[in-house]
């Protein structure tokens, strides 16, 4: 090569050394600029993570409770939304004063608080749109448990961070909700859900998920054993169902049945089943069976029929949906045959329409706030939402603090499954000790109430424990 050319190469490369250099240089100072001046990640500016495709799901962002939001809650939820969790803090502890039964509230209160810092996930679902007087029940109990562990030092120093879910007590919604949590690997543990058929729907997301779903309302005896992700805080029919039956035999000692049920519930066919089978088991007879979801249903000729059959007891294993025809049997039957019911016909509806006709009913059900009135859950709820809980409240806490207990051995989706299926887990719960079967089911009894007249309640009535 000339020297010329030498001389020019030289010259060529020299200048490109610099040109590069110097773009390098503009690159990491504009680096470290731009690093300089990042906002930093606080509490106050850290926005929620929304979960994709969740429409009906909610850790603070939204209310899925339908009715109108009073302005500082509104404005608490909007807070939540863009990360100004000091603003949803104040606010929603001014809506807890001027709404203190309102349980969302207490819930997004408690996720606030936490802000962006470190926490174990839940979710809670329920059906807040089709249901929302059921579905507050059930998170009145997760929002107690959730406001305990989170104030008196979280789970190992962990608060605890819970979703909402609506699901409106529909299978099909229900499963895109199960979908969506089981693909969150925030989440570690589900409470849900409330009808058994849409636990039963569910159950195949949950168990392929590896996703333990825990549900304190779902009772059909098809959930045990199904799958080794699926408990209850609630006793299957099968307890109920020979509860009522050894009342009818033994204490009532009448042995002819009519049942009313629902076959479109896979609950209410689980209790009715369940029933029939305990009542020939112990010598009595059902003499008719009548489906509360026929078209043609007529309360009044269903009696008839169970009276020309000498029916002596009428067992109504009516489901929510159906509640209002049960409670049509109940007035038509006018107190001439006994009558027993299952869970769902606990309600203050039941006082309410079935008054007069319905007094002397016993209904089974898993706990009363009458049978312990003065245990720490019992005081502290009173304090909490200023009015009694029910069941449906007692068995969603303890299925809150089911989680708790296991995320504080295990906080892995897998290591939550494994303490539970352990044959020494147990933790004391609002409705006693809290174990489970090698199904799945709570081990546990039932409690029998009885509808009786009571001038201190609204309705002039209510349901108060049998004592045997």
């Amino acid at each position: 090569m000339s020297q010329k050319k030498e001389t020019t190469v030289l010259v060529l490369a020299l200048l490109l050394t610099l040109l590069l250099g110097g773009v390098g240089a503009w690159v990491v100072k504009k680096f470290m600029l731009d690093r300089a001046t990042e906002t930093p990640i606080s509490s106050e500016n850290t926005t929620i993570k929304p979960i994709p495709n969740a429409a009906q799901i909610s850790f603070g962002e939204k209310t899925l409770i339908p009715g109108q939001v009073t302005p500082a809650k509104q404005a608490g939820l909007d807070a939540i939304a863009t990360g100004k969790w000091n603003v949803a803090v104040t606010n929603l502890q001014q809506a807890r004063k001027e709404n203190r039964n309102d349980p969302e509230t207490l819930i997004f209160l408690n996720n606030a608080e936490i802000a962006a810092g470190k926490s174990y996930t839940i979710a809670a679902s329920a059906p807040l749109g089709t249901d929302p007087k059921g579905g507050l029940e059930i998170l009145r109990g997760v929002a107690q448990a959730q406001n305990e562990i989170n104030h008196s030092g979280g789970i190992n120093n962990v608060r605890l961070k819970v979703a909402i879910a609506n699901d409106n007590n529909q299978e099909d919604q229900a499963k895109q909700i199960a979908n969506t949590l089981v693909n969150n690997t925030e989440i570690l543990g589900v409470i849900g859900h409330w009808a058994s058929q849409v636990t039963l729907a569910t159950a195949p997301i949950y168990n392929s998920g590896k996703l333990v779903a825990i549900s304190p309302i779902s009772t059909s005896v098809k959930l045990s054993g199904l799958s080794p992700y699926i408990f209850r805080t609630v006793p299957s029919d099968y307890v109920s169902a020979r509860a009522l039956a050894n009342y009818m035999i033994t204490t009532l000692k009448l042995k002819n049945a009519a049942v009313f049920f629902n076959s479109q519930s896979a609950y209410s066919q689980s209790l009715k089943s369940e029933f029939v089978t305990a009542v020939l088991l112990a010598g009595g007879r059902v003499i008719g069976e009548f489906d509360l979801s026929d078209p043609s249903f007529s309360a009044a000729s269903s009696i008839n029929q169970a009276l020309q059959k000498q029916a002596q007891v009428l067992m109504l294993a009516a489901n929510t949906s159906t509640l209002d025809k049960a409670l049509q049997v109940v007035q038509v039957n006018r107190k001439r045959l006994k009558l027993l019911g299952g869970d769902d016909v606990y309600a203050s509806t039941t006082l309410e329409v079935g008054g007069d006709a319905a007094q002397g009913m016993v209904v089974a059900v898993p706990w009363d706030i009458d049978t312990a009135p003065e245990t720490e859950f019992v005081r502290e709820s009173k304090q909490l939402w200023g009015a009694e809980v029910n069941w449906r409240t007692a068995l969603s806490y303890d299925a809150t603090r089911t989680f708790i207990a296991a995320i504080q051995s295990s906080p892995t989706r897998s290591g939550i499954q494994q303490v539970l299926s352990s044959p020494n887990f147990s933790i004391t719960g609002a409705a006693g000790a809290v174990q489970f079967l090698p199904s799945g089911d709570r081990n546990a009894p039932v409690q029998l109430v009885k509808i009786v007249p009571n001038v201190n309640t609204i309705t002039g009535y209510d349901f108060v424990p049998v004592r045997q």
